[in-house]
């Protein structure tokens, strides 16, 4: 594709960085071979083999990202590596983002060492700081020096199945040394039922002194905890409200049974900490009565996802006092977000006539061009437009960039299809990069046909703009005649094909679909034999011109399934067309578009919805040099009509 120029570009990036251990009569870089070796090294690293990656790394002593051949090295022998042997690499690489990658591990290393006078002394200078159980360990040194951390920790601990050794161990100490007491003990208990997260409520169930067994039968086997009581204590409650709540997502009236069952045995809390867990399981199958747990669940301390819940289901019923009260009662951080800063305008609006509030929350987003941004806008009373570009970059601005040895680097891991080492290398640059720095990175992205990272690179940019990087059009040639054909908005299938793959023609996800439209297997060889394409096979669909026909011709039909409605179709594109029927199926009157995306049960399919949308508008602005309404995109969704059901 763009390989014959970026091995040159990779050999000059590490012409300056050859290792210590490197010896004159080296043989010659082989690039073929030695990109083979370099594979293998790195997945001896992967598996922590250090006889193969020390094998593997002797071969490579003139490979031409000789960074990357130490780091796997030294990765296998992290947890009995000296400190002078990671300062030694630190010293060696300081400033590349491998160095910050290898301060990243041992930071972890140090952590689980509790050796906090090194770490100390490497934590500050660990620049992306992106690891939460770094950041456990660094709560804990802090607490190590008598310091208190309650806050912090609050606001880091709130996805236990990440936890790990490191954040378990922040809650040990917390609630040793008194800095959590019960009731934050309580809150990560239900945080660990709702995500079902057996191993961090067994911890939390000891702190408490009550049964780790019990904690791990509520989370995993919540009949049989529900069946054996309620239990004495507080802490006995809670596991067994953690039951009703676990139960509640597959048998929503046994737990609503077993609750009403023992409510006398509760206070009001525990019983509205009951409430909340089934209204939150009721949430995520938009169940009608879920409305009516969220009332009964007041005064329950709520979880993030509960909260947000609440807020959604009264969305969906037009209870526009209880959306304020929900949103004004979310944490600062949360509220400000872009989701919550929108519809708290809305409700304003709509509940209090409050016209200068609401004006006021939709300026602070109006200028990000996002989903709620574009939405924000719109009632502010503008359109969706495209801003003009700025001045032509010049052969001076890009040379530079042809010129980066972190850049080079990343298109030599994109030459080797290893995309988290390329876009670790390429971000990293990115960091201290200008405005126009951005946008000729993009270009530069662009001429070596590495489209994702131009889409990811021009989208930084705040004040100056060019909408062509941010919305390609790649494949036109393909993807015009075929949406024509088959009736298509061509603007909403570009809008997909940025959200599905970002436009790497090559790319695999982790359940198997392939290519620009991510198609699946299954489905392709379904929409194969629909549309009468006898010489399909499995390995076709990386190929562009047979990934864009089977995708096309699939959104078509889904779009027909959801009665012209680019919203639905969206959503059973990612989701499948029977849970959009499914969520379509709970409506009993016409829903705003807007709403109905915001309360789909799938946080995957709810971005990837929101995402679509919005970028299909950009398209439309570009392609039509014209401003463009989402909100007229999204529509209303209507209840579900008696189309037929045969997709797959």
């Amino acid at each position: 594709m763009f390989l014959p120029k970026l091995f040159a570009f990779a050999i000059a990036a590490g012409a300056c960085l050859i290792p210590a251990y490197a010896q004159t009569s080296a043989p010659p870089y082989d690039p073929r071979a030695d990109d083979d070796t370099f594979l293998l090294l790195r997945e001896a690293a992967r598996q922590d083999d250090a006889a193969k990656a020390n094998a593997y790394a002797a071969r490579l002593q003139n490979y031409p990202v000789p960074s990357y051949v130490d780091y796997y090295r030294l990765k296998t022998r992290a947890r009995v590596a000296s400190a002078d042997e990671f300062r030694d690499f630190l010293k060696r690489y300081q400033g590349l983002a491998i160095a910050d990658r290898l301060r990243n591990d041992w930071l972890l290393e140090l952590g689980r060492a509790r050796d906090w006078a090194n770490f100390d002394q490497q934590y500050p200078l660990f620049v992306l700081n992106d690891d939460t159980q770094v950041k456990c360990y660094a709560l804990m040194s802090r607490v190590a020096r008598g310091e208190k951390v309650a806050e912090d920790a609050r606001a880091l601990l709130a996805n236990p199945p990440g936890y790990g050794d490191a954040c378990g161990s922040l809650i040990s100490t917390l609630a040793q040394s008194g800095q959590f007491d019960a009731n934050d003990l309580l809150a990560q208990l239900r945080l660990a039922g709702e995500t079902r997260a057996t191993g961090p409520a067994k911890r939390i169930a000891a702190l408490l002194g009550v049964s780790e067994l019990h904690a791990t039968q509520a989370v995993d086997l919540p009949a049989l905890a529900m069946a054996r009581g309620i239990g004495e204590s507080r802490a006995d409650h809670e596991i067994y409200l953690m039951a009703v709540a676990r139960m509640a997502r597959t048998s929503q009236n046994l737990a609503v049974v077993a609750l009403n069952k023992n409510a006398p045995r509760l206070s009001p809390q525990e019983q509205a900490i009951g409430w909340a867990g089934i209204a939150h399981a009721a949430s995520l199958t938009l169940a009608p009565e879920a409305y009516e747990y969220w009332q009964k669940s007041a005064g329950a301390p709520l979880t993030a996802e509960q909260i947000q819940w609440k807020a959604r289901i009264a969305l969906r019923r037009a209870d526009w006092k209880t959306v304020k009260a929900t949103i004004d009662a979310m944490p600062a951080p949360m509220r400000a977000q872009p989701v919550w800063t929108y519809w708290l305008g809305r409700a304003l609006q709509a509940e209090h006539g409050a016209h200068d509030q609401a004006v006021a929350l939709y300026q602070r987003i109006a200028d990000q061009n996002s989903f709620y941004g574009q939405l924000a806008l719109e009632e502010l009373g503008q359109l969706i437009s495209i801003p003009p570009p700025g001045p032509a970059l010049t052969p001076e601005e890009m040379a530079p960039m042809a010129g980066n040895p972190g850049l080079r680097r990343a298109l030599k891991f994109f030459s080797l299809r290893l995309r988290l080492e390329g876009t670790r290398e390429w971000n990293w640059e990115l960091r201290k990069f200008s405005e126009r720095e951005l946008l000729a990175a993009a270009e530069f992205a662009r001429q070596n046909q590495i489209l994702d990272r131009m889409v990811n690179t021009s989208d930084r940019t705040r004040t100056q703009f060019d909408y062509t990087q941010r919305f390609p059009a790649p494949h036109n040639d393909i993807l015009h005649p075929t949406a024509q054909q088959l009736g298509l908005d061509r603007a909403w299938v570009y809008g997909l094909i940025r959200q599905e793959s970002r436009f790497i023609m090559d790319a695999q996800s982790n359940v198997g679909a392939s290519g620009l439209m991510q198609v699946m297997p299954a489905t392709g060889a379904w929409v194969a034999r629909k549309i009468g394409l006898g010489d399909y096979v499995k390995g076709k669909l990386t190929d562009v011109r047979t990934n864009i026909l089977l995708g096309a011709n699939y959104m078509s039909m889904v779009l027909d399934n959801a009665d012209g409605s680019q919203t639905l179709a969206t959503a059973a594109y990612n989701a499948g067309p029977g849970r959009m029927r499914n969520w379509r199926g709970k409506l009993a009157e016409p829903m705003e578009g807007a709403i109905f995306a915001e309360s789909i049960p799938y946080m995957e399919t709810r971005i990837y919805v929101k995402n679509v949308m919005s970028n299909a508008t950009n398209y439309a602005a570009l392609f039509e040099n014209k401003p463009q309404s989402l909100k007229a995109r999204l529509g209303k969704i209507t209840p579900r009509s008696a189309q037929g059901n045969d997709l797959p």
